[in-house]
């Protein structure tokens, strides 16, 4: 990877990571794309992650293939999604700091805000 070290995508709360290198490679070409740094606020979660614990079924972070990109505003957030979806990204949320990209399994693309 050009941009990234494999730790920036550790459980915040476990430290556990199993990223998946293809997820991880995409991300560090959309980063590429972008032509600004990325920085990562969230990327794998264990499935005893605070905010994973609950769900069912359990999120894309949990399975590595999802990331929270920050963002300091619209035009950042603005360029990282439209090149998520030219590159085929299948899972974009977007909150006011930042953008969640991921490759889930599904056929389209499924956008949601925070």
């Amino acid at each position: 990877m050009r941009y990234f070290k494999v730790s920036d995508f550790d459980c915040q709360e476990t430290g556990e990571n199993e990223m998946k290198q293809e997820f991880l490679n995409r991300l560090d070409q959309l980063r590429y794309n972008c032509g600004f740094p990325f920085i990562v606020n969230s990327g794998f979660r264990s499935v005893n992650h605070s905010r994973e614990r609950c769900k069912a079924p359990k999120g894309q972070h949990t399975k590595g293939i999802a990331a929270d990109i920050k963002v300091s505003g619209g035009v950042q957030r603005g360029k990282i999604v439209a090149e998520a979806i030219k590159m085929g990204f299948t899972g974009i949320g977007v909150a006011k700091g930042f953008v969640h990209v991921d490759d889930r399994d599904f056929n389209g693309l499924m956008m949601w805000s925070y």
